[in-house]
C-alpha cells in the first residue's frame, strides 16, 4: 500500500463541439490493411493520373522546438528533410497523382500554442492530416483542435493512457474518437520493464516516487502505482506537485525517512535537474534512481553533471531496433548514424516515432480510397497497418480503437566507450516488452561502482 494516499485529480473539462461529435454514433470502420502498399505508388510518373491533374496533399506536423521539451524536437529537422525528400517525387493513389507539403510548427512546449497553430494548420493551410509528437502539452491540444475539426491526426510520444483518458475518454469507452488515432506505450509497459529491470539490483523494495499534478503524472498515479505494488513493491507518494516546484526538501526527507532505495518520477527537464541536485546535497543517494519523461536523452542526463551517470531511463527506440521505415527504407542503425552525420549530435530516441509519423502518414494516404477526404481517410487510418523503425503499428488490434500500445525497454546512462566522441551512451538492460530488441547488459547500482 502507498505510505500517503493521493486524491485522484479531476477530470479535465471537454470542448463542447468534441462531445457533440463523440454522442452523435459515429464509429470506427474499414476492412483491416495488411500491405498499405497494394496498388499504389511513391513517386509513380504523371503518366498515371487521371484528367483533374495533380492536387496537393498537405501534412500538418506539430512538436516542441522551443521552451522546457525542446530536447523532443531536437531531431525534427533532419527527420523531416527524409521525409521531404521520400515525398519529393509525389505519391500516385488510384491513379492520381498528388504532391505532398509538410508544414512545422513548433509547439513552444505550451498547451495553449499547440492549439493555437493546430488550428492556424487546420483552417489557414488546409491541411488534410494532421501529426504530433512529444508530451500532453503539444500533442492533447492538437488532437483535440483535430477532433473539434474533423481532421485525421496521428500522435505519438505520449503515454497512451496520457492521450487516451487525459482529454476525457472514458475506461469503458473502445472507441472514443472518430478522427484521432495514437501510437505509444503505456503503464504497462513501463510496469513490464521497471519490474524486469529493478529486481537486477538487490533494493528493500520500496520505491519513492514523484509524479507531478498534470496529465502524465496523474495517469502514471491512477495506473502504474497499482499495478507496480502489484508486481511486490511498496510506493512512497509524497503527493502531486505543481511542475516549476523549487524546493522538494520535504519530498527528500520523506524518502529518507521511509528508506526509499528505488526512486521515479516523471518530471520536466527542469524540475528533475532541481530535484536531483538538491536529493545530492541532502543525501537521498537510492540504488536506483528511474526516470521517464526526462533522461531520455543525453543532452538532459549531461545537463546535471556527474550526478547524472547511472541514471535509470527506459527507451522507445534506439539504433538496435531491428526495424526500417518503409517510407523512407532507413534502417533503425542507419537512422542514427545518418544524424550523428548530418547533425554533428549524438543519436536520440525521438529519432524513431517521429520518422514513424511519417511512415504512418505515407501508408494511410496510399491506403485510403480519396486521400483528400477527411472522414475517409480517418477510418482508414482506424485500420492500419505499417512497418516503422520502432516496429510494426496496427490499429484495431487494442487495447482501444485509436490506439497502438508500443514497447519501451528498460536502460541506463553509462560512460560511453573508450574512443567514443559522446560523453554518455544507452545501455538496454531488459527487453521485456520487444525481445527482438537485443539486451546488451544488467543493471548496476546507482552511483557506478558502489
Amino acid at each position: 500500500m502507498a505510505t500517503t494516499p493521493t486524491p485522484k485529480p479531476a477530470r479535465p473539462l471537454r470542448l463542447d463541439r468534441r462531445q457533440l461529435l463523440r454522442t452523435a454514433g459515429l464509429g470506427i470502420t474499414g476492412a483491416a490493411i495488411a500491405a498499405p502498399l497494394a496498388g499504389c505508388e511513391i513517386g509513380a510518373g504523371d503518366s498515371e493520373s487521371t484528367a483533374g491533374g495533380s492536387s496537393t496533399l498537405k501534412i500538418g506536423f506539430v512538436s516542441p522546438r522551443s521552451g522546457p521539451a525542446a530536447s523532443f524536437g531536437e531531431p525534427d529537422a533532419y527527420v523531416l528533410d527524409l521525409a521531404r525528400k521520400a515525398f519529393a517525387a509525389g505519391i500516385t493513389v488510384g491513379g492520381t497523382k498528388y504532391t505532398v507539403e509538410i508544414i512545422e510548427k513548433d509547439s513552444q512546449s505550451n498547451p495553449q500554442r499547440s492549439a493555437q497553430v493546430a488550428n492556424d494548420l487546420i483552417n489557414a493551410d488546409g491541411v488534410n492530416l494532421m501529426l504530433t509528437t512529444s508530451t500532453p502539452e503539444t500533442v492533447n491540444p492538437v488532437s483535440d483542435a483535430c477532433e473539434a475539426a474533423g481532421v485525421p491526426c496521428i500522435s505519438t510520444v505520449v503515454p497512451w493512457q496520457a492521450w487516451y483518458f487525459g482529454r476525457g475518454a472514458k475506461p469503458d469507452e473502445q472507441a472514443a474518437y472518430k478522427y484521432t488515432y495514437h501510437f505509444c506505450f503505456g503503464v504497462e509497459q513501463f510496469a513490464s520493464a521497471y519490474s524486469t529491470l529493478w529486481p537486477q539490483v538487490a533494493t528493500n523494495r520500496k520505491v519513492g516516487v514523484m509524479w507531478p499534478n498534470d496529465s502524465d503524472g496523474n495517469a502514471i498515479r491512477n495506473s502504474l502505482g497499482p499495478l507496480l505494488e502489484k508486481a511486490g513493491f511498496t510506493i512512497v507518494d509524497p503527493g502531486a506537485y505543481t511542475n516549476g516546484t523549487n524546493d522538494y526538501s520535504s519530498q527528500i526527507a520523506l524518502f529518507k525517512r521511509e528508506s526509499c532505495e528505488i526512486f521515479n518520477t516523471f518530471p520536466i527537464p527542469s524540475d528533475f535537474a532541481t530535484f536531483w541536485r538538491q536529493a545530492a546535497q541532502q543525501g537521498f543517494r537510492p540504488k536506483i534512481a528511474q526516470l521517464a519523461k526526462t533522461g531520455l536523452f543525453p543532452s538532459q542526463v549531461e545537463a546535471v553533471g556527474d550526478i547524472g551517470v547511472g541514471l535509470c531511463s527506459a527507451a522507445y527506440w534506439t539504433p538496435t531496433y531491428p526495424y526500417t521505415s518503409s517510407l523512407t527504407k532507413v534502417s533503425s542503425a542507419d537512422l542514427a548514424t545518418g544524424y550523428q552525420a548530418a547533425a554533428g549530435k549524438q543519436w536520440t530516441q525521438q529519432l524513431g516515432p517521429s520518422l514513424a509519423l511519417f511512415d504512418a502518414a505515407a501508408a494511410a494516404f496510399q491506403a485510403a480510397p480519396d486521400p483528400t477526404n477527411r472522414e475517409a481517410l480517418a477510418t482508414t487510418i482506424g485500420t492500419l497497418g505499417v512497418d516503422t523503425p520502432i516496429g510494426r503499428l496496427e490499429w484495431g488490434k487494442g487495447p482501444n480503437a485509436n490506439v497502438v500500445a508500443t514497447p519501451i525497454l528498460g536502460g541506463q546512462w553509462r560512460p560511453s566507450p573508450a574512443g567514443s566522441p559522446y560523453q554518455l551512451d544507452f545501455v538496454i538492460c531488459e527487453n521485456s516488452s520487444d525481445p527482438n530488441v537485443p539486451v546488451a547488459s544488467t543493471l548496476r547500482p546507482y552511483p557506478l561502482g558502489s
